[in-house]
């Protein structure tokens, strides 16, 4: 048998070398041919757990190995000693060549899914390297160790919501997941209640693995409390959850004169009304950082004279709506109420945008009669029926600071306007043919109101126009078949008309205001009273189309 050895050049070229086998290799190796080499670790025999001897061919023997030739020569294991284990997981090895939990591994978690009666591997903190195969020795001392489930009193435990938010809306599915860090989730009783008088409970952790569903039938903040218990202690858990009804209307509800450097109350009417889950955003005039309250009603005191923007933004969840009102701040005004004609309230369908047009109209009326400039007139028209207005006076621009010269000139105005309004020079046309007439409601004259004073002379006013117009009604009714000229024209009007104010026209003792052209109304009722709705301040609403009203209850 012939074998070929060589090596490549740097010129690329071998070099052959012949060598005869069979001359050198004649004969088969024998125990004086071998010997014995020890596989060691920088002197330590043991490698992973075991002692190896190997005998190898002795150097210069010439001589071939036989088929029946064993390398190893003694395999035989190792007493297990401190190299041959490692650190279990969560234990980390401390300079002082122990294995010790690591901060963020709590030993005592390996038993939380440990139910009495069962067993389980407690780590001693170490774990014999793999493939090594040492015995004895520390191997007893290190094993994890099978030992019975202890009993744990509830301990961590955790309420949260399944998307990890704390709103949701009402009707719609919450779903609350409960965690407990420790205890025996077999044998230890849960309890959760929603905060709206429903609770559930169970005997173990098995059925609230995937969550507990409910549904609030109401809007509010709820207290969600989980209760774990068994033999050996109980735990609780407590989660504040916001279940929101989505807003969609806010009307800021604000005076329509405020006295300098006085409280001013301003409200916010939300639709549909809810409590407690609303957030409130106040901005005043040129302000840019707003006041935020979680109450709908706010006291303002306004430092500077003239028209004042107020803005209020209602969040509620992801829903963000917001009004805007102006307010006359004066340092003093006068005020006065006004009633109309009977015809008036017949086409009075009782929406904001109504009001506040024919409020613009009885302003230009006013000017127009009296000469009168229109930034000292104001007219506020009420909501509701009887239609009922508010006149205010007031003082000419820069001119507070001549006080007195003022208020004289203020009282002049007054006068003039009564004039006119006692001969019942001001009128307007609604439409072709229907004329009604502005009236002085036959209450005292407001006082002059300023600073100095310590009640708001149109909230008086208002209160003395509700008791007389009451007991006028009351009388009416009492006595209408006695009074045979009487005739009060009522209509319950569901539907919202559109009414465009039109131009004024002179007649021949006092202006007449056209509106556009209204539906043509129903038969009336000769002599007999109807009763009409009276509201609150309406809300504004599309004509064009229908909406149902949320069941939005809050608690």
């Amino acid at each position: 048998m012939l074998r070929v050895f060589g090596h490549f050049s740097l010129r690329s070229e071998w070099q052959l070398v012949k060598v005869d086998y069979k001359s050198i290799f004649s004969r088969r190796c024998n125990k004086d041919d071998y010997q014995t080499w020890h596989l060691h670790n920088q002197g330590e025999p043991c490698v992973m757990g075991e002692r190896k001897i190997y005998k190898k061919r002795k150097p210069g023997a010439q001589c071939s190995l036989g088929r029946d030739y064993s390398q190893t020569v003694v395999s035989e294991p190792c007493v297990c000693g401190q190299g041959d284990f490692e650190c279990d997981y969560g234990y980390e090895r401390h300079s002082n060549n122990q294995c010790v939990p690591a901060f963020w591994f709590s030993p005592s978690s390996l038993s939380k899914d440990c139910s009495i009666g069962q067993s389980y591997l407690n780590s001693t903190g170490y774990r014999r390297i793999v493939s090594n195969n040492c015995t004895d020795g520390l191997r007893e001392k290190y094993m994890a160790k099978m030992e019975k489930c202890p009993g744990k009193a509830p301990r961590g435990l955790h309420i949260l919501t399944s998307d990890g938010k704390l709103v949701t809306e009402q009707g719609h599915n919450a779903t609350f997941i409960i965690l407990m860090e420790e205890g025996d989730l077999q044998r230890t009783n849960i309890q959760l209640d929603f905060g709206d008088g429903i609770a559930v409970s169970y005997a173990n952790f098995s059925p609230v693995e995937d969550g507990i569903r409910h549904v609030y039938k109401s809007a509010g903040i709820f207290q969600v409390t989980a209760y774990a218990e068994n033999s050996l202690g109980s735990d609780t858990a407590v989660l504040f959850l916001h279940v929101v009804c989505p807003v969609e209307h806010v009307h800021l509800s604000v005076p329509f004169v405020a006295i300098r450097n006085k409280d001013v109350n301003i409200t916010a009417i939300v639709w549909p009304s809810q409590a407690g889950t609303l957030t409130y955003f106040w901005w005043f005039g040129n302000s840019t950082k707003p006041l935020i309250t979680l109450e709908s009603s706010i006291s303002y005191v306004f430092a500077m004279e003239g028209m004042n923007t107020v803005t209020v933004q209602v969040s509620a969840g992801n829903t963000l709506i917001q009004d805007t009102k102006e307010i006359a701040v004066h340092e003093y005004f006068q005020s006065q109420l006004l009633s109309f004609s009977p015809n008036l309230d017949y086409h009075n369908p009782d929406i904001p945008e109504w009001r506040q047009d024919i409020g613009k109209v009885i302003k230009r009326a006013l000017s127009q009669v009296t000469g009168i400039p229109d930034e000292q007139i104001l007219v506020a028209v009420f909501p509701g029926l009887p239609t009922s207005a508010e006149l205010f006076i007031l003082p000419h621009k820069n001119t507070t600071e001549r006080r007195k010269s003022s208020e004289a000139d203020l009282e002049q105005v007054v006068e003039i306007l009564f004039n006119a309004l006692n001969q019942n020079l001001v009128q307007f046309e609604l439409k072709p043919g229907v004329e009604v007439v502005v009236y002085v409601t036959q209450l005292t004259l407001a006082p002059l109101v300023d600073s100095s004073t310590g009640h708001s002379s149109s909230a008086m006013l208002m209160l003395l126009s509700v008791v007389f117009v009451g007991l006028a009604v009351f009388l009416i009714y009492k006595f209408k078949r006695k009074i045979p000229w009487i005739n009060i024209y009522a209509q319950v009007q569901h539907d919202k008309e559109q009414e465009m104010i039109g131009s004024v026209s002179q007649s021949e003792n006092a202006p007449k205001i056209t509106l556009s052209e209204f539906t043509d109304p129903e038969e009336l009722m000769d002599k007999e009273l109807d009763t009409r709705v009276m509201g609150s301040i309406s809300t504004i609403a599309n004509s064009e189309s229908t909406k149902e009203i949320p069941n939005c209850t809050s608690v």
